[in-house]
């Protein structure tokens, strides 16, 4: 597997384009449109918050029950969520005028909103930045990156990534995008991903892999503690690159697992490092437990720690407040087993070991915990099993962005 530049057209047979149709915001674009040259089959992940927004109800319609999707819709600006029964007429009207300057099926458009919850969207702005939207089509990188840009709300940084990798001898692509800064949380986030590949595989293998990968990538993400009511990922596979049919799971879905999760992994890293207001991506890993199951629970009570986070944020190794998370996660662990390391680009320190401070010198611990990337690495020393978390620290700006975020 090959990381290449790009983004949701890196893969062949799909295309992007951008408007700006002041849905919400002025001077900037804020649609986007993806398009397959032929039906793609899709699979997709949904926010678990009851509260959900009118696109995510349509969208899991036209992955559960269409045989095949063509295009994606998505707005910024506007969440399209709590608008009631019109909320579902938006995307039905998106839909359709989608299928009809398309020529595809109105069952085979997806659309997606993020923004603010509440607000009615403005239906003649969305069909006009539709019938932009169309013409301006196209396969290069740039297009790709620009609708990568156009999805952004309180993001500061386009997210996107590509991989080839080979199935059955031939190259196949996968590329994504996604936005998400706040209101991210585990078990999907204020999040939107979109996720392309040239891949012959079946509808339900498409499913059982984003499904299965999502446990370990998005819903491992937190960046406030807020799941949102627009979260969605989805995953459209083309059969461009012409590879065997993956319908079992031998080495070809093996392959093909490998690479969705790298590019989910790297999209998450994306997430967490542009949490509203963040100076430092937070890395989370629980090593030497139990059970994965005790990894995860231990790994997301760290990253989700607001004081865990200040600590961060000021760049101080305060470890206690690191084991204080873990004991409150609900999982049964020793904690004077319990070794703990901070580690980034400027080196790696061990400030605790088997559960009381080691000797460990203040000064390059803040130094480690400067860099933009920090990671804390817990060893409980109970078995073979780990898992990894993504968040943030938490700082001053995260309060002032969301302080006056609707205006």
């Amino acid at each position: 597997m090959e990381y290449i530049e790009g983004g949701v057209t890196a893969a062949k047979g799909f295309k992007a384009s951008s408007a700006a149709a002041g849905i919400k915001y002025q001077g900037r674009t804020d649609m986007a449109m993806i398009y397959s040259d032929v039906p793609c089959v899709a699979a997709g992940t949904f926010t678990t918050n009851i509260v959900k927004a009118a696109p995510v109800k349509w969208d899991r319609q036209v992955v559960y029950e269409s045989e095949h999707a063509q295009a994606v819709i998505c707005n910024s600006g506007i969440a399209n969520a709590c608008t009631g029964v019109q909320g579902m007429a938006y995307c039905e009207a998106t839909a359709a005028k989608a299928a009809e300057v398309l020529g595809v099926q109105k069952d085979a458009v997806l659309v997606a909103s993020t923004g603010v919850i509440g607000m009615q969207l403005k239906m003649d702005r969305i069909e006009a930045g539709i019938d932009m939207l169309a013409p301006a089509l196209d396969g290069s990188i740039e297009a790709g990156h620009l609708a990568a840009k156009a999805i952004m709300t309180t993001d500061t940084v386009p997210k996107e990534v590509a991989v080839t990798f080979e199935i059955g001898g031939k190259k196949v692509t996968m590329g994504g995008m996604c936005k998400g800064s706040g209101m991210i949380h585990p078990n999907m986030c204020t999040m939107l991903g979109f996720i392309t590949t040239d891949a012959n595989i079946s509808k339900a293998l498409l499913q059982e892999a984003l499904s299965e990968d999502i446990k370990d990538t998005y819903n491992m993400v937190s960046v406030d503690g807020d799941t949102s009511t627009n979260d969605t990922v989805l995953l459209l596979a083309n059969s461009q690159a012409g590879n065997p049919l993956i319908d079992t799971k031998n080495e070809d879905y093996k392959a093909f697992c490998e690479a969705l999760h790298a590019v989910n992994a790297c999209l998450c890293r994306k997430i967490a490092g542009d949490g509203e207001g963040a100076s430092a991506l937070f890395e989370v890993k629980i090593i030497g437990a139990e059970t994965k199951e005790q990894a995860v629970t231990l790994s997301k009570s760290v990253v989700t720690s607001s004081l865990v986070k200040t600590a961060i944020c000021g760049h101080d190794a305060n470890w206690g407040r690191i084991l204080c998370a873990m004991g409150y996660s609900g999982a049964q662990f020793d904690p004077e087993k319990v070794d703990l390391f901070f580690e980034s680009a400027s080196g790696k320190i061990q400030i605790m070991k088997d559960g009381v401070a080691a000797d460990y010198s203040e000064e390059e611990a803040t130094k480690i915990l400067s860099e933009p990337e920090v990671t804390a690495i817990a060893d409980i020393k109970m078995g073979d099993q780990e898992a990894t978390a993504w968040g943030c620290d938490l700082t001053y700006d995260y309060i002032k962005i969301n302080a006056d975020y609707r205006s």
